[in-house]
């Protein structure tokens, strides 16, 4: 099955509580399957396989967003490019994901890495969301062990064009371009990673971290709205999210999606890629 333009929007919310977790796991009657996902990770290295390993949610699947949710890294494509379409449906079949599936993913940390395997499997129509709070939130027990799941049946489906922007795409104009990294890498004071400092010219700075509250948990939709409203966000205006490598990009783009927003797209190669090729022009300091 290959999807070459936007799929129908899939009917569960990009954002889900603990208690709706609840619900839907008691509510599994095996016609469509929930499966979890532990998606725990670090820019550093510090977290990962043996995170999972020392207590994870029952029956959540680890998955590896360096090797499994991305590319290898490139200049022309950034830090983490999104994966080829049957590699992600390796992945996805090595969890246990069947066609019918309902997945939900978490992390422990503010929802990113969760975010970018839920904007990937959305993007391509497939039922999935974040447990807003992360492992904090959950309130049940945790388990040890190395789920094994038996291999789903997903088929590999293409990125549709719909749902991703390129460089081009960004710089044509015409669409609110939003920075989801820190305010002091928008504004070019620090640049810890990528070749050059700044931002996309015209790009305004919502950080992710913004999307939360003080417990780690998501805003409600409506608090959402005014956040991506304020910001220029519009019904008619087409939204092009970007961070550093398309990662935490993927966080505001399910904020933005809660919020009630459809015309939103991810620059995968995000700042990663931009900053790497010296032609395009750079902005610094506090305005777009």
């Amino acid at each position: 099955m290959t999807a070459t333009d936007r799929p129908s929007p899939a009917p569960l919310p990009p954002l889900l509580d603990v208690a709706a977790l609840h619900a839907l796991l008691e509510g599994a009657d095996g016609t469509r399957p929930v499966q979890l996902l532990d998606v725990r990770w670090a820019l550093d290295g510090s977290k990962g396989h043996g995170t999972y390993l020392a207590g994870h949610l029952p029956g959540a699947v680890y998955i590896d967003l360096d090797t499994e949710l991305a590319a290898p890294a490139r200049p022309e494509a950034g830090r983490h490019p999104l994966p080829e379409p049957e590699a992600f449906a390796i992945t996805l079949r090595r969890a246990g994901i069947a066609e019918d599936s309902l997945v939900v993913a978490y992390d422990d940390s503010n929802g990113a890495p969760a975010g970018r395997l839920v904007w990937m499997l959305r993007a391509l129509g497939h039922d999935a969301a974040v447990l807003s709070g992360g492992l904090a939130a959950w309130d049940g027990e945790l388990e040890t062990t190395d789920v094994r799941p038996r291999p789903g049946d997903v088929t590999a489906r293409a990125w549709p064009a719909s749902r991703i922007a390129t460089a081009d795409e960004v710089a044509a104009g015409g669409a609110l371009v939003v920075d989801a990294r820190a305010p002091e890498r928008y504004r070019g004071e620090v640049e810890p990673i990528d070749p050059r400092a700044g931002h996309v010219p015209g790009a305004v700075n919502l950080p992710f971290a913004g999307n939360l509250d003080e417990d780690g948990r998501f805003l409600a939709p409506e608090e959402l709205r005014r956040r991506f409203t304020a910001a220029g966000a519009r019904e008619d205006r087409e939204t092009i999210v970007y961070c550093g490598s398309g990662v935490t990009a993927t966080h505001d783009l399910l904020a933005l999606e809660s919020a009630g927003f459809t015309r939103i797209r991810l620059f995968p190669g995000s700042w990663s890629q931009w900053s790497a090729e010296a032609a395009r022009p750079v902005a610094v300091g506090p305005n777009p």
